[in-house]
Protein backbone atom coordinates (compact mmCIF):
# COMPACT_ATOMS: atom_id res chain seq x y z
CA UNK A 1 0.00 0.00 0.00
CA UNK A 2 2.86 2.50 0.74
CA UNK A 3 4.22 2.23 -2.57
CA UNK A 4 0.99 3.24 -4.02
CA UNK A 5 0.82 6.37 -1.86
CA UNK A 6 2.82 8.88 -4.22
CA UNK A 7 1.14 8.27 -7.10
CA UNK A 8 -2.19 8.47 -5.55
CA UNK A 9 -1.45 11.72 -3.55
CA UNK A 10 -0.13 14.02 -7.02
CA UNK A 11 -1.84 11.91 -9.41
CA UNK A 12 -5.16 13.52 -11.17
CA UNK A 13 -8.11 13.84 -9.44
CA UNK A 14 -11.74 15.54 -9.91
CA UNK A 15 -14.18 17.06 -7.50
CA UNK A 16 -17.73 17.64 -9.74
CA UNK A 17 -17.29 18.75 -12.74
CA UNK A 18 -13.64 20.49 -12.33
CA UNK A 19 -10.47 17.98 -13.28
CA UNK A 20 -7.03 18.59 -10.98
CA UNK A 21 -3.91 17.72 -11.67
CA UNK A 22 -3.01 16.38 -8.14
CA UNK A 23 -4.96 15.68 -4.78
CA UNK A 24 -3.20 18.47 -2.78
CA UNK A 25 -5.52 21.26 -2.12
CA UNK A 26 -3.99 24.96 -0.76
CA UNK A 27 -6.96 25.69 2.50
CA UNK A 28 -8.14 29.15 3.16
CA UNK A 29 -6.43 31.21 5.58
CA UNK A 30 -6.69 34.96 6.02
CA UNK A 31 -4.24 36.93 4.96
CA UNK A 32 -5.02 40.45 5.35
CA UNK A 33 -3.32 41.02 1.95
CA UNK A 34 -6.60 43.26 0.84
CA UNK A 35 -6.98 46.56 0.97
CA UNK A 36 -9.32 48.16 3.95
CA UNK A 37 -12.13 47.90 1.70
CA UNK A 38 -11.89 44.25 0.40
CA UNK A 39 -9.87 44.86 -2.94
CA UNK A 40 -7.57 42.24 -4.31
CA UNK A 41 -3.94 43.78 -4.07
CA UNK A 42 -0.35 42.91 -5.63
CA UNK A 43 0.38 41.18 -2.74
CA UNK A 44 -2.51 39.11 -2.73
CA UNK A 45 -1.88 37.76 -6.46
CA UNK A 46 1.95 36.68 -5.16
CA UNK A 47 0.65 35.28 -2.43
CA UNK A 48 -1.61 32.57 -4.36
CA UNK A 49 0.37 32.71 -7.00
CA UNK A 50 3.90 31.33 -5.09
CA UNK A 51 1.70 28.42 -3.86
CA UNK A 52 0.11 27.52 -7.24
CA UNK A 53 3.38 27.54 -9.21
CA UNK A 54 4.93 25.46 -6.22
CA UNK A 55 2.36 22.63 -7.51
CA UNK A 56 -1.16 22.38 -5.38
CA UNK A 57 -3.94 21.13 -7.54
CA UNK A 58 -6.46 23.55 -6.39
CA UNK A 59 -5.99 26.92 -4.74
CA UNK A 60 -8.30 27.98 -2.18
CA UNK A 61 -8.41 31.77 -1.73
CA UNK A 62 -9.20 32.67 2.07
CA UNK A 63 -12.58 33.72 3.24
CA UNK A 64 -14.62 36.35 1.77
CA UNK A 65 -17.67 37.53 3.00
CA UNK A 66 -21.18 37.23 0.76
CA UNK A 67 -23.18 40.72 2.33
CA UNK A 68 -20.72 43.17 4.54
CA UNK A 69 -22.52 41.89 7.77
CA UNK A 70 -20.65 38.94 7.27
CA UNK A 71 -16.61 40.83 7.66
CA UNK A 72 -14.62 39.21 10.39
CA UNK A 73 -11.89 40.69 9.59
CA UNK A 74 -10.23 44.08 8.71
CA UNK A 75 -8.20 44.07 5.15
CA UNK A 76 -10.50 40.89 4.31
CA UNK A 77 -11.19 39.75 1.19
CA UNK A 78 -15.16 40.98 -0.58
CA UNK A 79 -17.35 39.10 -2.77
CA UNK A 80 -20.32 41.65 -2.15
CA UNK A 81 -20.35 43.56 -4.85
CA UNK A 82 -19.58 43.97 -8.71
CA UNK A 83 -17.16 46.34 -7.60
CA UNK A 84 -14.16 43.93 -6.79
CA UNK A 85 -14.72 41.38 -9.79
CA UNK A 86 -11.42 43.50 -11.80
CA UNK A 87 -9.16 41.79 -8.66
CA UNK A 88 -10.53 39.14 -8.10
CA UNK A 89 -10.48 38.43 -11.95
CA UNK A 90 -6.91 39.31 -12.10
CA UNK A 91 -6.09 36.77 -9.20
CA UNK A 92 -7.66 33.65 -10.80
CA UNK A 93 -6.08 34.14 -14.01
CA UNK A 94 -2.86 34.25 -12.42
CA UNK A 95 -3.53 31.63 -10.19
CA UNK A 96 -4.61 30.09 -13.42
CA UNK A 97 -1.41 30.76 -15.41
CA UNK A 98 0.78 29.61 -12.54
CA UNK A 99 -0.81 25.88 -12.95
CA UNK A 100 -3.60 25.67 -10.62
CA UNK A 101 -6.90 26.06 -10.81
CA UNK A 102 -9.03 28.36 -8.45
CA UNK A 103 -11.52 28.55 -5.71
CA UNK A 104 -12.64 31.06 -3.04
CA UNK A 105 -14.76 30.23 0.45
CA UNK A 106 -17.67 32.03 0.61
CA UNK A 107 -17.78 32.43 4.28
CA UNK A 108 -19.99 34.64 6.79
CA UNK A 109 -18.62 35.57 10.12
CA UNK A 110 -22.13 35.68 11.70
CA UNK A 111 -22.34 36.49 15.27
CA UNK A 112 -18.22 36.27 15.53
CA UNK A 113 -18.04 39.53 14.15
CA UNK A 114 -17.96 43.62 15.68
CA UNK A 115 -19.64 46.68 13.97
CA UNK A 116 -16.18 48.33 14.04
CA UNK A 117 -15.34 45.76 11.48
CA UNK A 118 -18.38 44.72 9.17
CA UNK A 119 -19.76 48.33 9.30
CA UNK A 120 -23.30 46.78 10.19
CA UNK A 121 -24.46 45.63 13.64
CA UNK A 122 -23.89 41.56 13.35
CA UNK A 123 -26.50 38.79 13.28
CA UNK A 124 -26.78 35.22 14.17
CA UNK A 125 -29.14 33.06 14.34
CA UNK A 126 -29.56 34.10 18.69
CA UNK A 127 -28.55 37.01 20.55
CA UNK A 128 -26.19 35.18 22.47
CA UNK A 129 -22.83 36.72 23.45
CA UNK A 130 -19.63 36.40 21.34
CA UNK A 131 -16.36 36.84 22.34
CA UNK A 132 -14.50 38.66 19.04
CA UNK A 133 -10.95 39.00 19.22
CA UNK A 134 -10.06 41.16 15.96
CA UNK A 135 -7.08 43.78 17.63
CA UNK A 136 -8.49 43.46 20.78
CA UNK A 137 -10.92 41.42 22.51
CA UNK A 138 -15.14 42.32 22.74
CA UNK A 139 -18.36 40.56 23.97
CA UNK A 140 -20.85 41.03 21.69
CA UNK A 141 -23.98 40.38 21.67
CA UNK A 142 -25.67 39.62 17.91
CA UNK A 143 -29.00 40.44 15.94
CA UNK A 144 -31.19 36.95 16.05
CA UNK A 145 -32.18 36.70 12.34
CA UNK A 146 -35.84 37.06 11.35
CA UNK A 147 -36.97 34.33 8.34
CA UNK A 148 -36.71 37.24 6.25
CA UNK A 149 -33.05 37.93 7.02
CA UNK A 150 -32.02 34.28 6.58
CA UNK A 151 -33.63 34.46 3.25
CA UNK A 152 -31.76 37.35 2.08
CA UNK A 153 -28.32 35.88 3.88
CA UNK A 154 -29.24 33.15 1.30
CA UNK A 155 -29.28 34.69 -1.66
CA UNK A 156 -26.27 36.72 -0.99
CA UNK A 157 -24.24 33.22 -1.15
CA UNK A 158 -25.78 32.66 -4.23
CA UNK A 159 -24.98 36.10 -5.48
CA UNK A 160 -21.44 35.72 -4.28
CA UNK A 161 -20.84 32.39 -5.46
CA UNK A 162 -22.47 34.08 -9.40
CA UNK A 163 -19.55 36.64 -8.66
CA UNK A 164 -16.78 33.87 -8.44
CA UNK A 165 -17.92 32.20 -11.72
CA UNK A 166 -17.94 35.72 -13.38
CA UNK A 167 -14.41 36.24 -12.00
CA UNK A 168 -13.39 33.21 -13.57
CA UNK A 169 -12.76 30.93 -10.44
CA UNK A 170 -13.70 26.72 -11.15
CA UNK A 171 -14.81 26.58 -7.38
CA UNK A 172 -16.43 27.36 -4.38
CA UNK A 173 -16.33 26.59 -0.87
CA UNK A 174 -19.13 26.93 1.17
CA UNK A 175 -17.54 27.27 4.91
CA UNK A 176 -20.02 25.99 7.50
CA UNK A 177 -16.90 24.97 10.21
CA UNK A 178 -15.45 26.63 12.90
CA UNK A 179 -18.31 28.91 15.02
CA UNK A 180 -18.77 31.02 12.29
CA UNK A 181 -22.50 32.24 10.72
CA UNK A 182 -23.63 28.49 9.70
CA UNK A 183 -21.67 26.59 12.27
CA UNK A 184 -23.62 29.09 14.60
CA UNK A 185 -26.94 27.00 12.76
CA UNK A 186 -25.64 23.57 13.62
CA UNK A 187 -24.70 24.58 17.19
CA UNK A 188 -27.20 23.84 19.44
CA UNK A 189 -25.92 26.05 22.20
CA UNK A 190 -25.80 28.92 19.45
CA UNK A 191 -28.66 28.28 17.80
CA UNK A 192 -31.60 28.67 20.50
CA UNK A 193 -34.50 28.70 17.64
CA UNK A 194 -37.94 26.72 17.93
CA UNK A 195 -38.70 27.38 14.32
CA UNK A 196 -38.33 25.51 11.47
CA UNK A 197 -34.08 26.53 11.73
CA UNK A 198 -33.81 25.32 15.19
CA UNK A 199 -33.89 22.47 17.46
CA UNK A 200 -33.18 18.84 16.31
CA UNK A 201 -30.06 18.62 14.04
CA UNK A 202 -32.28 18.40 10.72
CA UNK A 203 -33.83 22.28 11.80
CA UNK A 204 -30.10 23.45 12.40
CA UNK A 205 -28.79 21.90 9.28
CA UNK A 206 -31.59 23.44 7.37
CA UNK A 207 -29.92 27.00 6.53
CA UNK A 208 -26.51 25.09 5.43
CA UNK A 209 -28.57 22.90 3.13
CA UNK A 210 -30.63 25.05 1.65
CA UNK A 211 -27.55 27.93 0.78
CA UNK A 212 -25.72 24.44 -0.71
CA UNK A 213 -28.63 23.85 -3.10
CA UNK A 214 -29.10 27.42 -4.04
CA UNK A 215 -25.69 28.00 -4.89
CA UNK A 216 -25.08 24.17 -6.54
CA UNK A 217 -28.25 25.15 -8.64
CA UNK A 218 -26.91 28.76 -9.37
CA UNK A 219 -23.52 27.73 -10.58
CA UNK A 220 -23.57 24.30 -11.70
CA UNK A 221 -20.50 24.50 -13.84
CA UNK A 222 -18.31 25.18 -10.70
CA UNK A 223 -17.42 22.48 -8.27
CA UNK A 224 -19.24 22.63 -4.99
CA UNK A 225 -17.16 22.22 -1.81
CA UNK A 226 -18.78 22.13 1.91
CA UNK A 227 -16.16 22.41 4.86
CA UNK A 228 -17.60 21.85 8.00
CA UNK A 229 -16.54 20.51 11.42
CA UNK A 230 -16.44 17.19 12.55
CA UNK A 231 -16.92 18.10 16.28
CA UNK A 232 -16.82 21.23 17.52
CA UNK A 233 -15.38 20.34 20.74
CA UNK A 234 -17.72 21.88 22.87
CA UNK A 235 -20.80 21.43 25.58
CA UNK A 236 -23.35 22.71 23.35
CA UNK A 237 -21.63 22.03 20.36
CA UNK A 238 -22.50 19.75 17.11
CA UNK A 239 -21.50 16.42 17.81
CA UNK A 240 -19.60 13.94 15.88
CA UNK A 241 -22.89 12.07 14.75
CA UNK A 242 -24.28 14.66 14.02
CA UNK A 243 -21.78 15.66 11.77
CA UNK A 244 -21.75 12.89 9.43
CA UNK A 245 -25.27 12.72 8.81
CA UNK A 246 -24.63 16.64 8.28
CA UNK A 247 -22.21 15.70 5.67
CA UNK A 248 -24.70 13.38 4.28
CA UNK A 249 -27.58 15.86 3.50
CA UNK A 250 -24.80 18.41 2.33
CA UNK A 251 -23.75 15.93 -0.47
CA UNK A 252 -27.37 15.31 -1.28
CA UNK A 253 -27.99 18.57 -1.46
CA UNK A 254 -25.43 19.41 -3.95
CA UNK A 255 -22.03 19.59 -2.56
CA UNK A 256 -19.26 17.77 -4.94
CA UNK A 257 -17.02 17.62 -1.84
CA UNK A 258 -16.94 17.40 1.93
CA UNK A 259 -13.94 19.02 3.27
CA UNK A 260 -13.56 17.51 7.12
CA UNK A 261 -12.14 20.37 9.54
CA UNK A 262 -12.40 20.69 13.24
CA UNK A 263 -13.01 22.93 15.90
CA UNK A 264 -14.92 26.22 17.16
CA UNK A 265 -14.60 29.64 18.50
CA UNK A 266 -16.08 27.98 22.01
CA UNK A 267 -13.85 24.90 21.90
CA UNK A 268 -12.94 23.27 25.37
CA UNK A 269 -9.67 23.22 26.49
CA UNK A 270 -8.45 26.09 24.08
CA UNK A 271 -10.07 26.99 20.24
CA UNK A 272 -6.59 26.50 19.47
CA UNK A 273 -7.69 23.02 17.88
CA UNK A 274 -8.89 24.64 15.28
CA UNK A 275 -5.53 25.58 13.99
CA UNK A 276 -4.14 22.44 15.38
CA UNK A 277 -0.70 23.45 17.91
CA UNK A 278 2.50 21.39 17.61
CA UNK A 279 2.18 19.23 21.08
CA UNK A 280 -1.62 18.11 19.26
CA UNK A 281 -1.34 14.90 17.59
CA UNK A 282 -0.75 14.85 13.87
CA UNK A 283 -3.28 14.75 11.61
CA UNK A 284 -6.06 15.08 14.30
CA UNK A 285 -9.04 15.30 11.97
CA UNK A 286 -8.33 12.70 9.66
CA UNK A 287 -10.61 9.99 11.44
CA UNK A 288 -13.44 12.61 10.65
CA UNK A 289 -12.95 12.84 7.24
CA UNK A 290 -12.66 8.75 7.34
CA UNK A 291 -16.28 8.46 9.13
CA UNK A 292 -17.51 10.85 6.63
CA UNK A 293 -15.89 8.65 3.39
CA UNK A 294 -18.05 5.95 4.48
CA UNK A 295 -21.03 7.75 4.42
CA UNK A 296 -20.94 9.87 0.63
CA UNK A 297 -20.07 8.89 -2.53
CA UNK A 298 -18.52 12.59 -3.10
CA UNK A 299 -15.12 13.07 -2.89
CA UNK A 300 -13.56 13.79 1.04
CA UNK A 301 -11.19 16.43 1.75
CA UNK A 302 -9.21 15.84 4.90
CA UNK A 303 -7.05 19.04 6.65
CA UNK A 304 -5.19 19.61 9.84
CA UNK A 305 -1.08 19.25 10.39
CA UNK A 306 -0.52 17.18 7.20
CA UNK A 307 3.10 18.93 7.30
CA UNK A 308 4.56 15.42 6.52
CA UNK A 309 4.56 14.50 2.60
CA UNK A 310 4.26 10.65 4.44
CA UNK A 311 1.10 11.61 6.44
CA UNK A 312 -0.47 13.09 3.56
CA UNK A 313 0.04 9.86 1.29
CA UNK A 314 -1.14 7.25 3.84
CA UNK A 315 -4.37 9.03 4.64
CA UNK A 316 -5.07 8.43 0.45
CA UNK A 317 -3.80 5.37 0.27
CA UNK A 318 -5.69 3.99 3.33
CA UNK A 319 -8.93 5.35 1.54
CA UNK A 320 -9.51 7.83 4.52
CA UNK A 321 -9.83 10.80 2.19
CA UNK A 322 -9.68 11.29 -1.41
CA UNK A 323 -7.88 14.52 -1.13
CA UNK A 324 -5.15 16.60 1.33
CA UNK A 325 -5.74 20.26 2.12
CA UNK A 326 -2.66 21.95 3.55
CA UNK A 327 -2.58 25.48 4.97
CA UNK A 328 0.69 26.02 7.01
CA UNK A 329 2.94 23.44 5.27
CA UNK A 330 2.64 26.01 2.38
CA UNK A 331 3.35 28.66 4.53
CA UNK A 332 6.46 27.14 5.67
CA UNK A 333 7.53 26.10 2.26
CA UNK A 334 5.27 27.46 -0.93
CA UNK A 335 7.15 24.50 -3.14
CA UNK A 336 5.96 21.92 -0.98
CA UNK A 337 3.94 20.09 -3.80
CA UNK A 338 7.02 20.53 -6.04
CA UNK A 339 9.56 19.24 -3.07
CA UNK A 340 7.23 16.44 -2.26
CA UNK A 341 6.22 14.79 -5.49
CA UNK A 342 10.27 14.94 -6.29
CA UNK A 343 11.06 13.10 -2.50
CA UNK A 344 12.70 16.01 -1.83
CA UNK A 345 12.31 17.50 1.59
CA UNK A 346 10.45 20.30 2.50
CA UNK A 347 10.52 23.12 4.86
CA UNK A 348 8.33 21.80 7.66
CA UNK A 349 5.56 23.56 9.83
CA UNK A 350 6.38 24.30 13.29
CA UNK A 351 2.63 24.50 13.63
CA UNK A 352 3.58 27.01 16.25
CA UNK A 353 0.73 29.24 14.93
CA UNK A 354 2.55 32.66 14.78
CA UNK A 355 0.96 33.18 11.50
CA UNK A 356 -2.68 32.85 12.72
CA UNK A 357 -2.17 34.10 16.08
CA UNK A 358 -0.09 37.25 14.94
CA UNK A 359 -3.14 37.80 12.06
CA UNK A 360 -5.27 37.77 15.11
CA UNK A 361 -3.83 40.71 16.91
CA UNK A 362 -3.68 42.51 14.23
CA UNK A 363 -0.52 41.74 11.75
CA UNK A 364 -0.43 40.56 8.30
CA UNK A 365 -0.18 37.22 7.68
CA UNK A 366 3.54 35.97 8.15
CA UNK A 367 5.42 32.49 9.20
CA UNK A 368 8.23 32.23 11.37
CA UNK A 369 10.42 29.66 9.40
CA UNK A 370 9.57 31.68 5.99
CA UNK A 371 9.97 35.07 6.51
CA UNK A 372 9.42 35.54 2.57
CA UNK A 373 5.92 34.51 3.26
CA UNK A 374 3.32 37.77 2.92
CA UNK A 375 6.31 39.66 1.25
CA UNK A 376 6.27 37.78 -2.00
CA UNK A 377 6.47 41.17 -3.81
CA UNK A 378 9.51 41.64 -2.39
CA UNK A 379 11.22 38.25 -2.67
CA UNK A 380 10.48 37.31 -6.18
CA UNK A 381 12.93 37.26 -8.36
CA UNK A 382 15.82 37.80 -5.86
CA UNK A 383 18.51 35.96 -6.43
CA UNK A 384 21.16 34.23 -3.13
CA UNK A 385 23.75 37.22 -2.72
CA UNK A 386 26.53 34.63 -3.04
CA UNK A 387 26.96 32.44 -5.98
CA UNK A 388 30.34 30.20 -6.53
CA UNK A 389 32.11 30.84 -3.13
CA UNK A 390 32.79 28.13 -0.30
CA UNK A 391 30.68 29.84 2.49
CA UNK A 392 31.41 28.24 6.57
CA UNK A 393 28.60 28.19 8.72
CA UNK A 394 29.36 28.29 12.76
CA UNK A 395 26.42 27.19 14.15
CA UNK A 396 23.92 24.54 13.42
CA UNK A 397 21.07 26.51 15.04
CA UNK A 398 17.72 27.56 13.24
CA UNK A 399 19.56 30.77 11.53
CA UNK A 400 22.94 28.34 10.67
CA UNK A 401 20.31 26.32 9.00
CA UNK A 402 18.24 27.97 7.31
CA UNK A 403 21.13 30.48 5.98
CA UNK A 404 23.30 26.83 4.84
CA UNK A 405 19.60 25.51 3.26
CA UNK A 406 19.13 28.75 1.36
CA UNK A 407 22.47 29.10 -0.35
CA UNK A 408 23.57 25.24 -0.53
CA UNK A 409 22.67 25.25 -4.22
CA UNK A 410 24.83 27.83 -5.36
CA UNK A 411 27.95 27.39 -3.05
CA UNK A 412 29.90 24.92 -1.84
CA UNK A 413 28.77 25.29 1.94
CA UNK A 414 30.18 23.57 5.26
CA UNK A 415 28.02 24.05 8.23
CA UNK A 416 30.34 23.30 11.33
CA UNK A 417 28.51 22.91 14.91
CA UNK A 418 30.36 22.57 18.54
CA UNK A 419 28.04 20.00 19.71
CA UNK A 420 27.68 16.71 18.93
CA UNK A 421 24.04 17.37 17.76
CA UNK A 422 22.48 20.11 15.81
CA UNK A 423 19.44 21.97 16.38
CA UNK A 424 20.65 25.03 18.17
CA UNK A 425 18.44 26.92 20.88
CA UNK A 426 15.56 24.23 19.67
CA UNK A 427 17.24 21.82 21.27
CA UNK A 428 15.85 23.17 24.64
CA UNK A 429 13.01 25.04 23.55
CA UNK A 430 10.22 22.10 23.21
CA UNK A 431 10.51 21.63 26.66
CA UNK A 432 9.65 24.41 27.62
CA UNK A 433 5.88 25.66 28.78
CA UNK A 434 5.34 27.29 25.41
CA UNK A 435 6.62 28.42 22.54
CA UNK A 436 5.43 31.27 20.47
CA UNK A 437 2.34 30.89 22.94
CA UNK A 438 1.39 27.46 22.11
CA UNK A 439 1.61 24.04 24.48
CA UNK A 440 5.55 23.40 23.19
CA UNK A 441 6.26 20.09 21.54
CA UNK A 442 9.80 18.96 21.27
CA UNK A 443 9.18 16.86 18.29
CA UNK A 444 7.85 19.36 16.12
CA UNK A 445 11.08 21.51 16.65
CA UNK A 446 13.16 18.64 15.96
CA UNK A 447 11.34 16.99 12.53
CA UNK A 448 12.18 20.59 11.62
CA UNK A 449 15.98 21.04 12.33
CA UNK A 450 16.15 17.42 10.82
CA UNK A 451 14.78 18.70 7.42
CA UNK A 452 16.54 21.57 7.04
CA UNK A 453 19.62 19.43 7.80
CA UNK A 454 18.44 16.94 5.17
CA UNK A 455 17.85 19.73 2.58
CA UNK A 456 21.42 21.11 3.14
CA UNK A 457 22.72 18.02 2.37
CA UNK A 458 20.66 16.82 -0.03
CA UNK A 459 22.02 20.53 -1.94
CA UNK A 460 25.72 19.15 -1.69
CA UNK A 461 25.97 20.88 1.67
CA UNK A 462 28.36 18.76 4.65
CA UNK A 463 27.51 19.10 8.01
CA UNK A 464 30.12 18.62 10.41
CA UNK A 465 29.09 18.14 14.46
CA UNK A 466 31.07 17.78 17.04
CA UNK A 467 33.87 20.21 15.93
CA UNK A 468 35.04 23.38 17.67
CA UNK A 469 36.53 25.91 14.66
CA UNK A 470 37.93 28.27 17.18
CA UNK A 471 39.96 25.37 18.97
CA UNK A 472 41.14 24.45 15.45
CA UNK A 473 41.24 27.99 13.00
CA UNK A 474 43.25 26.01 10.20
CA UNK A 475 39.10 24.40 9.57
CA UNK A 476 38.42 27.72 7.83
CA UNK A 477 41.06 27.51 5.55
CA UNK A 478 40.65 28.31 1.87
CA UNK A 479 36.69 29.72 2.34
CA UNK A 480 35.57 32.38 0.82
CA UNK A 481 32.96 33.72 3.11
CA UNK A 482 32.22 32.24 7.36
CA UNK A 483 28.75 32.91 8.59
CA UNK A 484 28.73 33.74 12.40
CA UNK A 485 25.37 31.42 13.52
CA UNK A 486 26.75 30.44 17.25
CA UNK A 487 23.43 32.11 19.07
CA UNK A 488 23.20 33.73 22.24
CA UNK A 489 25.05 33.13 25.48
CA UNK A 490 23.67 33.06 28.69
CA UNK A 491 24.74 35.87 31.11
CA UNK A 492 26.58 34.45 34.53
CA UNK A 493 27.24 31.31 33.62
CA UNK A 494 23.25 30.15 33.96
CA UNK A 495 23.21 28.22 30.91
CA UNK A 496 23.69 24.54 32.24
CA UNK A 497 20.87 25.18 34.87
CA UNK A 498 18.50 26.69 32.51
CA UNK A 499 19.25 23.47 29.93
CA UNK A 500 19.03 20.63 32.70
CA UNK A 501 15.30 22.82 34.27
CA UNK A 502 14.36 22.26 30.42
CA UNK A 503 15.35 18.67 29.88
CA UNK A 504 14.15 17.43 32.73
CA UNK A 505 10.66 19.24 32.73
CA UNK A 506 10.89 21.01 35.60
CA UNK A 507 9.47 24.29 33.96
CA UNK A 508 6.53 22.57 32.99
CA UNK A 509 5.38 21.65 36.49
CA UNK A 510 3.78 24.30 38.85
CA UNK A 511 4.44 26.66 40.47
CA UNK A 512 7.60 26.78 37.73
CA UNK A 513 4.98 26.52 34.74
CA UNK A 514 2.87 29.61 35.82
CA UNK A 515 6.11 31.39 36.39
CA UNK A 516 7.47 30.37 32.36
CA UNK A 517 4.49 31.32 30.78
CA UNK A 518 4.27 34.71 31.79
CA UNK A 519 5.42 36.86 29.15
CA UNK A 520 7.35 39.06 31.14
CA UNK A 521 9.45 36.24 32.28
CA UNK A 522 9.60 35.05 28.71
CA UNK A 523 10.57 38.40 27.34
CA UNK A 524 13.61 38.68 30.09
CA UNK A 525 14.81 35.12 29.04
CA UNK A 526 15.10 36.10 25.26
CA UNK A 527 16.34 39.23 25.33
CA UNK A 528 18.07 40.18 29.09
CA UNK A 529 19.11 36.35 29.96
CA UNK A 530 21.46 35.89 26.97
CA UNK A 531 23.63 38.13 25.39
CA UNK A 532 24.73 37.72 21.25
CA UNK A 533 28.02 35.87 20.86
CA UNK A 534 28.95 36.93 17.26
CA UNK A 535 31.17 40.12 18.25
CA UNK A 536 33.11 37.90 20.16
CA UNK A 537 33.93 34.56 17.48
CA UNK A 538 33.87 37.41 14.14
CA UNK A 539 37.08 39.47 16.51
CA UNK A 540 38.58 36.24 16.93
CA UNK A 541 38.01 35.18 12.50
CA UNK A 542 39.17 38.93 11.41
CA UNK A 543 42.04 39.58 9.43
CA UNK A 544 41.84 36.28 7.45
CA UNK A 545 41.29 35.91 3.68
CA UNK A 546 37.80 35.46 3.98
CA UNK A 547 34.84 38.21 4.72
CA UNK A 548 32.98 37.37 7.86
CA UNK A 549 29.09 37.91 8.84
CA UNK A 550 26.95 37.23 11.99
CA UNK A 551 23.10 36.30 11.26
CA UNK A 552 20.89 35.39 14.40
CA UNK A 553 20.79 35.62 18.29
CA UNK A 554 24.90 35.80 17.37
CA UNK A 555 24.24 39.19 15.69
CA UNK A 556 21.04 39.63 18.76
CA UNK A 557 19.86 37.85 21.50
CA UNK A 558 15.87 37.37 20.64
CA UNK A 559 13.14 35.02 19.35
CA UNK A 560 13.56 32.57 16.62
CA UNK A 561 11.26 34.35 14.25
CA UNK A 562 14.30 37.28 14.30
CA UNK A 563 16.77 34.80 14.10
CA UNK A 564 15.46 32.74 11.42
CA UNK A 565 14.46 36.25 9.38
CA UNK A 566 18.46 37.21 9.78
CA UNK A 567 19.45 34.43 7.64
CA UNK A 568 16.92 34.87 4.73
CA UNK A 569 17.93 38.46 4.63
CA UNK A 570 21.54 37.65 4.37
CA UNK A 571 21.42 35.13 2.23
CA UNK A 572 18.76 37.34 -0.30
CA UNK A 573 19.76 40.81 1.28
CA UNK A 574 17.52 42.94 3.23
CA UNK A 575 14.27 44.13 2.31
CA UNK A 576 13.32 47.76 2.05
CA UNK A 577 11.78 48.74 5.09
CA UNK A 578 8.91 50.80 3.04
CA UNK A 579 8.90 47.21 0.65
CA UNK A 580 5.12 46.41 1.53
CA UNK A 581 3.77 49.76 0.28
CA UNK A 582 2.95 49.70 -2.86
CA UNK A 583 2.06 45.78 -2.35
CA UNK A 584 -1.08 47.36 -0.85
CA UNK A 585 -2.41 49.77 -3.40
CA UNK A 586 -6.01 48.31 -4.72
CA UNK A 587 -6.68 46.20 -8.34
CA UNK A 588 -10.03 48.31 -9.21
CA UNK A 589 -11.12 49.38 -13.19
CA UNK A 590 -14.13 49.03 -15.16
CA UNK A 591 -15.52 45.39 -14.98
CA UNK A 592 -17.54 45.73 -18.16
CA UNK A 593 -14.32 46.93 -20.08
CA UNK A 594 -12.61 44.00 -18.63
CA UNK A 595 -14.70 41.21 -19.42
CA UNK A 596 -14.85 42.94 -23.09
CA UNK A 597 -11.28 42.86 -23.19
CA UNK A 598 -10.65 39.11 -21.79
Amino acid sequence: MASEAPALLFSPGRIGPLALKNRVIMAPMTTRKADAEGFVTDATIAYYRARAEGGVGLITVEMAAPEPAGKHRNFELALHHDRFLPGLARLAAAIHRAGARASIQIGHGGGHTRVDIAGETPIAPSAIPHSVQEGHTEIIVPEAMSPGRIARTREAFVSAALRAAKAGFDAVEIHAAHGYLISQFLAPGENLRRDDYGGVIENRARFALEITTAVKCAVPQLAVIFRMNGDDFFDGGMTPSEAVRVASWAAEAGADAIHMTGGHYRSQPSAAIMIPPMASEPTPFLAFASAVKRRVTVPVITVGRFGDPDDAKAALAQGKADFVALGRPLLADPDWVAKASRQQQVRRCLACNTCVDGMRSGRQLHCLVNPAAGREVSYRGREPSRRGQRIAVIGAGPAGLSYASLMAAENDVTLFERQPEIGGAFRFAGHAPLFQGVAAGPESLERYTTGLARACRDQGATIRTGVDVLADPSLLDGFDHVVVATGARYRARTGALIESALRRGVLRKRPWRDLAEGARLRNWFYYKARRASGEDVAARLRGRDFTVEIIGDALSAGKSEEAIASAFAAAFGALDGVANKPQKEPIRGDWDGLEQAS
